[in-house]
C-alpha cells in the first residue's frame, strides 16, 4: 500500500518538487547560514534521471505532491540525497512512509544499506534517524556544510 502512494516524479512534477524541497528546508537557511543544498538541485535533471520519488496526501489542503525522497543507487549502497515534507503535510506519517519506502526501494535494487547525510545544524534530523535504525558514521565538513553521516544496513529479504 505505501509503495502505491510512492511515485516516480514526472516532469510535471518539478514545480511541485521545488516548492516541497524549499518550503521542508527554508527554515534552516537562518539556523545554518547557507542554502541547504536541496533547495539549489537541479530538480528537472534529478526527476529525469529517475532519482525522486513522490507522494500525495488527501486533507493537507495541498493538490499534488506533499513530500518527497532524492535517491542514487551506487554499487554498494542507496545514496538518500534528500527527504522533503512540506509543512502543511508534517504530522501526518509522510516522512515515515518516505524513510519506509526508501529501504524496500535499496531492498528491490539488491542494496544492502542505505546511506545518507545531515547538516550538524539541523539537530530535529539527528533525533528522527537513529530511531529508524541509522547509525551515524562520522561528522566532516564539505565546504560551508558540516555534516554528520549515517548509514542503516538492510536485511535483504
Amino acid at each position: 500500500m505505501e509503495r502505491e502512494r510512492i511515485r516516480p516524479a514526472t516532469a510535471a512534477d518539478v514545480p511541485a518538487v521545488q516548492a516541497v524541497t524549499d518550503a521542508a528546508y527554508l527554515p534552516y537557511v537562518e539556523r545554518i547560514g547557507v542554502v541547504p543544498q536541496p533547495m539549489e538541485a537541479d530538480h528537472a535533471a534529478d526527476v529525469a534521471a529517475g532519482k525522486v520519488f513522490v507522494t500525495d496526501e488527501p486533507g493537507t489542503g495541498r493538490a499534488g505532491p506533499v513530500g518527497l525522497v532524492v535517491v542514487e543507487a551506487h554499487a554498494d549502497h542507496l545514496f538518500l540525497d534528500s527527504v522533503a515534507v512540506h509543512p502543511d503535510a508534517h504530522g501526518r506519517g509522510v516522512g515515515r512512509r518516505l524513510l519506509r519506502f526508501v529501504d524496500a526501494h535499496a531492498r528491490a535494487l539488491g542494496l544492502p544499506e542505505v546511506r545518507l547525510y545531515t547538516n550538524a545544524m539541523m539537530r530535529e534530523n539527528q533525533e528522527i534517524y537513529p530511531r529508524y535504525g541509522y547509525e551515524v558514521v562520522e561528522r566532516r565538513v564539505d565546504g560551508p556544510y558540516d555534516r554528520v553521516h549515517y548509514r542503516k544496513r538492510l536485511l535483504l529479504l
